[in-house]
């Protein structure tokens, strides 16, 4: 034991000697392999290595040497400190010094600091929330902001024996509950600890790349930690992201999740460099500070395996490396003949020794972060532009078709600030396809300022250089900039336009999804679904107002059968009381839609008033064939199934489009040339949110559309819809608790986006209790036991009128008191008496002193006066466009220049937005004609631009028959 702390000072001195090199969890000794395995990220368990400070504490053990079981609970007990310490904003360095003197004082008096933490913690809390009532925190009823109790949660945690090492603290404080007044701008400080250490702050990364406040950042990167999805952040926890929709929420998520994977595979590379013995301090540093994965690529690219080394690796091999130190630091003493070699390769002439010196010294500068940084300023200020031009390749060999649709990009240069997203993937394109070649332009400017400075300021040697060696010095920085750093900021260009422009295009995606998912839907009408075709026929599906299948046909319009096939038309319009077509998009549309046009002129079809209506068949038949399909129509034929689709898609198009995969909706631009995983995530979150925003009937929704609630997946919404087959339709929203696999967690994710029809729930249990109350006449022990258990609960669950509204379960105590506060009660909901009394007590106290008089704040007063005064069956639908009904025929030839047409808008993309103005072909109107002027005010709008389903009336600025193309002028949004 005497031998203990002498090693453990001798460690502790060789610490203090490098630590202005390396990191301490990079200097630990081989001696010890646990120590190795332990900074070793576990492949499946998200913990947090804090090695450097697990070293740091080391010294401790000179105080007081003990047994192995006292230095690992000691050890425990630093780690607990360590991590709620932090919390208070500081410099890293200062932030170390704190985080060591506690973790000293805790060897003697361990008990003493269990038991004094958990009351600093709740003073931090409490202080935090700036001068709001502390009694409340006791208080029963509680209000639903989402800050986690700290003060009251911590005291409750595990014993330290049970302490995961590294376990981020938030994980522990789950919890539904939450502080009074106003919300606290951090949960718990701006500082956020991360599984992968790096020189920069994640929290401020992220306010940088994506314009958000710090404070939010870190409030959001702690919701998703806690596994919140994002349409219950954006609903429930408005104070705690300042309001943002769930488009910059995905974004936020997105760029955070692109950090991590940048020190993700830092540290990787970091361990790996190590364990072969490349890692050097200055290495270590340039590592550390890489923010995106260009960089890291560019300071890890030499080292890695199968690298045949770089020249300046080479130059080291051969010992030029200290000649290349003293160049800069002392070149008076250099002497670079007594480096010549006359039989070594690379050192036999003077020339070679210098190529080597240089090469070295070029890669020191080309690795050097306050160099980078200056040539990356120095083109933000210059004009850097991007050239594309046609390949001499494919002018000589090529596709002429392929070749004319880049025509616009064989001649294009572009400034890179100004240039256009989908310009940039149309370059992408062009070069992919060998059509185009594309090169970043820098001016010799930029060249020449660049070596000015290096040799003049950064890399000016600090003693006098001989000319020869001033020489070789001038020509080391013109070779890293040409053969190193020229390349890099090509790279680093070309990825960030590609990247923002990916961005856009899912996010534009994304958006014309969201349009298309929340069209109004049209209910209450019997409806004929016509898939078109030619050869194999039309195929006719009509479906009722609850979208059962009626009747399904093939009809063939155009093969000469066409006047015998109306009587079959008209003989099963009149049979089902149908007056509304919807026509598939696809082959044959143009055709059928003429055919059905006139029809209706002839009065063909009276006394029926029939409309018809265009819709996209995107999808449809990828959906026929699928087993979801199967399942749902396994009598029907394929491709009839696509015909019932198509009809359902303007009876309900939310429920029917989440049966296709969103990628298959076609409403997007460049969708195959983005990323897959980046636009499945995007869509598939798109999803989420309208369903989720729309809100489900749980007792009569299908288990596709429960898939895709927030905090649901494909085995609970299937375990959810097992548990309704067996025991009924549920009565109230805590009743999903009782679901297998249904946690706390998935419980308040979905919870507020569940629905309950109350008329329905209610004459299910008055029926239940008269089938009760012959039950209990009949029942005896032993076999109607089981019978009777299972019926019971039934009979004791109450329906909660609050079920029907979008309140969230962890709010309902606020809603009961706002209630008794304005007279109401919960068979009020919906109606015009309550609205009366809400506007009453609002224009009396006012939204914030309501608010203050409720303990609670103004967005939860929001959200439960909008559950409270929205009518019954409210759907969020009503306020987008419906589908557009038409009587007659536009032809393309009939369009002029000046004609004023009305037409639905089809697709958006960052160019421009695309119209059907029913010629078959859609026109489009250029972004440069969209004006907030010309669009309306009344709807509210999350960007300046439109999205499929909106109606516009617009005008023909030009007809280019040859190419098909319409030009259009955006009058006004209808």
């Amino acid at each position: 034991m005497s031998s203990l702390p002498r090693r453990v000072k001798s460690e502790a001195k060789a610490h203090t000697s490098e630590d202005n090199e390396l990191p301490s969890f990079l200097n630990s000794s081989s001696e010890s392999e646990e120590e190795e395995e332990e900074w070793e990220p576990k492949s499946k368990i998200t913990k947090r290595p804090r090695l450097p400070k697990k070293n740091e504490a080391k010294p401790r053990k000179v105080a007081a040497p003990r047994s192995a079981v006292a230095r690992k609970k000691v050890k425990k007990v630093a780690i607990k400190e360590e991590m709620d310490v932090s919390l208070p904003i500081a410099p890293a360095e200062d932030n170390r010094m704190q985080l060591l003197k506690p973790k000293e004082e805790d060897i003697g008096t361990k008990p003493k600091t269990l038991n004094q933490k958990p009351e600093v913690l709740k003073k931090m809390a409490i202080n935090s929330f700036q001068g709001k009532n502390v009694k409340s925190w006791e208080s029963d009823e509680k209000p639903s902001t989402s800050v986690p109790v700290v003060g009251n949660q911590v005291t409750h945690e595990k014993s330290e024996e049970d302490f995961a090492f590294g376990e981020p603290p938030f994980k522990k404080i789950k919890s539904t509950t939450c502080p009074e007044g106003k919300p606290v701008k951090n949960l718990g400080g701006n500082k956020v600890k991360e599984e992968f250490e790096m020189n920069w702050d994640i929290v401020q990364a992220l306010s940088e790349i994506t314009n958000v406040e710090p404070w939010v950042c870190a409030n959001l990167i702690r919701l998703f930690q806690e596994e919140n999805t994002i349409p219950f952040i954006a609903r429930y926890r408005k104070e705690l992201i300042n309001n943002l929709e769930a488009d910059a929420l995905r974004e936020v998520q997105q760029t955070l999740e692109e950090l991590r994977t940048v020190a993700k595979k830092t540290h990787t590379m970091i361990q790996k460099l190590k364990k072969e013995g490349k890692l050097s301090g200055c290495l270590l540093t340039a590592l550390l500070n890489c923010r995106t994965l260009e960089e890291l690529d560019h300071v890890s690219a030499p080292y890695k395996t199968g690298s045949k080394g770089t020249k300046a690796q080479r130059a080291k091999q051969l010992g030029l490396e200290p000649a290349a130190l003293s160049l800069l630091q002392n070149p008076v003493e250099l002497n670079l003949f007594s480096y010549i070699r006359p039989n070594t390769k690379g050192l036999s002439t003077i020339q070679e020794v210098e190529a080597g010196v240089q090469h070295i010294l070029a890669d020191i500068f080309a690795k050097d972060k306050d160099t980078l940084d200056f040539i990356r300023r120095l083109c933000q200020q210059r004009y850097i532009c991007i050239q594309s031009a046609l390949a001499k390749v494919s002018s000589k060999s090529g596709n002429e078709k392929d070749i004319d649709k880049f025509q616009l990009y064989h001649e294009f240069s572009c400034n890179i600030k100004n240039i256009q997203h989908h310009q940039i993937l149309a370059i992408n394109r062009g070069e992919n396809l060998k059509i185009l070649t594309v090169k970043v332009n820098i001016p010799d400017g930029v060249k020449n300022e660049f070596c000015w400075w290096c040799v003049n300021e950064r890399w000016r040697p600090k003693q006098f250089l001989k000319p020869e060696l001033m020489r070789i010095l001038r020509n080391s920085v013109e070779d890293a900039y040409k053969r190193l750093i020229y390349p890099l900021l090509c790279r680093e260009f070309r990825s960030k336009l590609t990247s923002d422009a990916e961005k856009e295009s899912v996010m534009m995606f994304g958006r014309n999804l969201r349009q298309l998912l929340l069209t109004s839907p049209v209910r209450g009408r019997t409806l004929m679904g016509v898939d078109p075709g030619y050869k194999h026929g039309c195929k006719l599906a009509i479906i009722s107002p609850t979208s059962q299948i009626l009747h399904t046909d093939v009809v063939y319009l155009h093969s000469g059968q066409g006047f015998r096939e109306a009587e079959k038309i008209k003989r099963l319009l009149l049979q089902y009381n149908c007056s509304t077509v919807v026509i598939g998009n696809g082959t044959a549309c143009r055709e059928t839609e003429a055919y059905f046009a006139d029809l209706i002129m002839k009065k063909y079809f009276a006394p029926l008033d029939v409309v018809y209506c265009i819709v996209s068949e995107a999808g449809a038949s990828i959906y026929s064939v699928s087993p979801e399909a199967s399942k749902e129509m396994p009598d029907l034929d394929p491709n009839l199934r696509s015909a019932v689709s198509i009809a359902r898609r303007v009876q309900d198009p939310l429920a029917e489009l989440v049966k296709i995969e969103p990628k298959h909706i076609g409403v997007g631009m460049y969708q195959h040339d983005v990323s897959q995983t980046l636009l499945k995530a995007t869509l598939d979150s798109v999803v989420e949110e309208c369903v989720s925003f729309v809100g489900v009937d749980i007792n009569i929704c299908s288990e596709i559309l429960l898939r895709h609630i927030a905090g649901l997946n494909a085995n609970r919404a299937k375990n959810i819809i097992e548990w309704r087959e067996k025991n009924g339709p549920f009565i109230n929203r805590e009743q999903l608790k009782e679901v297998k696999g249904l946690g706390p967690k998935s419980f308040q994710q979905c919870a507020g986006f569940i629905r309950f029809n109350q008329e329905y729930i209610k004459n299910f249990c008055s029926s239940k209790k008269t089938e009760l109350g012959s039950h209990a006449l009949l029942t005896k022990a032993g076999a109607q036991g089981k019978k009777k258990s299972k019926l019971t609960p039934c009979a004791s669950q109450q329906p909660n009128p609050l079920d029907q509204t979008c309140i969230h379960p962890e709010s309902y105590n606020i809603a009961m008191r706002f209630l008794s506060f304005i007279g109401g009660n919960t068979n009020d909901i919906g109606k015009t008496d309550m609205q009366q009394k809400v506007n009453a007590i609002i224009q009396k106290e006012g939204l914030e002193g309501t608010a203050k008089s409720l303990n609670t704040t103004v967005h939860t007063l929001q959200l439960i006066i909008d559950g409270l005064t929205q009518p019954e069956g409210f759907d969020i639908r009503t306020d987008f466009d419906k589908p557009d009904f038409k009587r007659s025929i536009v032809c393309f030839e009939d369009l002029s220049v000046g004609t004023v047409l009305t037409g639905k808008v089809e697709n958006a993309t960052p160019f421009g937005v695309f119209v059907d103005i029913g010629v078959g072909k859609a026109g489009l109107i250029p972004v440069r004609n969209i004006t907030e002027a010309k669009l309306s005010k009344v709807k509210k709008r999350r960007s300046l631009g439109l999205g499929p389903g909106e109606r516009v009336e617009v005008k023909v600025l030009n007809v280019d028959i040859p190419r098909l193309r319409i030009t259009l002028d955006l009058i006004r949004v209808l």
